[in-house]
């Protein structure tokens, strides 16, 4: 497994200072997070660690990356940076001095291939960052592919992206810098409210701090997911399928993206004409 050189915990300062920069009292911080004061007040001094869950619920209710909760002191951050991190673009988002992917090696200390079957993905989202999770997993190895770089299998779920078939299974590499993803790659996303998803990326970080995902699919509308929701993404490399992807999409699908594509022209001519 892989790790990184034990680094400072900064959740209990972070929380002192998010507290005070959002004018709120231990009181009222700890009535958002169903905490009493004490457990609040013992938080900030360092006094009791907060469970993993609720390091979650706190990186969530300021609207920051965990891991920029964890491992990046915000208080010493000039304005301009510490702007970005609340809007969702910071430096977690690069990653890769801060971010670890658990990963298994074989005896030649080369990384393994994990495979995250459709019935294993629910727990995925736990259990993404816990290496006695990743072990658990099936391992197996491509040799045509680059050993230097880590890759992951997940199967599809669903037919958002046909036509390639739901059960294929997508190998997809790892990518600890997000910021270097470019409009109409494919990829994997693991996101805390959707789980494993399987998209074309718009990227829209910069300017919004966002992710636009697309589905091959044209029934499928595309959507948008804040980058801070993102935890992980893995760049499409190649899938496995027993079945031969279809290139026909059928009446239904094809009535309702046309339906779809008037509404929308309709729209964009309503607003250039007002």
């Amino acid at each position: 497994m892989k790790t990184n050189k034990k680094s400072d915990m900064y959740i209990h300062s972070n929380l002192k200072f998010l507290r005070g920069k959002m004018g709120l009292t231990q009181t009222e911080l700890a009535e958002q997070l169903e905490l009493n004061r004490s457990s609040v007040n013992n938080y900030e001094n360092k006094l009791a660690d907060p469970p993993l869950e609720l390091m979650i619920r706190i990186a969530d209710f300021f609207g920051i990356a965990l891991d920029s909760m964890l491992r990046i002191d915000l208080a010493a951050l000039p304005q301009s940076q510490l702007k970005s991190v609340m809007e969702g673009s910071d430096a977690f988002v690069k990653g890769r001095t801060i971010r670890v992917v658990a990963t298994t090696v074989g005896d030649d200390n080369i990384d393994n291939i994990e495979l995250v079957e459709a019935k294993a993905q629910a727990g995925y989202l736990n259990g993404f960052a816990d290496p006695e999770y990743v072990e658990q997993l099936p391992v197996f190895r491509l040799p045509f592919l680059s050993p230097s770089k880590k890759y992951r299998t997940f199967q599809i779920v669903g037919d958002s992206m046909l036509p390639i078939p739901p059960g294929a299974w997508i190998t997809a590499q790892y990518l600890d810098d997000w910021t270097t993803l470019k409009d109409g790659q494919a990829a994997v996303i693991l996101t805390l409210d959707d789980g494993l998803t399987f998209k074309i990326i718009e990227n829209q970080i910069e300017s919004r701090g966002m992710l636009k995902l697309i589905s091959l699919n044209p029934v499928y509308k595309p959507y948008t997911v804040k980058i801070n929701n993102v935890r992980e993404i893995w760049l499409f490399s190649l899938f496995i399928s027993p079945f031969l992807p279809s290139g026909n999409i059928d009446h239904e699908q094809l009535l309702y993206a046309i339906q779809n594509l008037q509404v929308e022209v309709r729209e964009l001519k309503k607003r250039l004409i007002d």
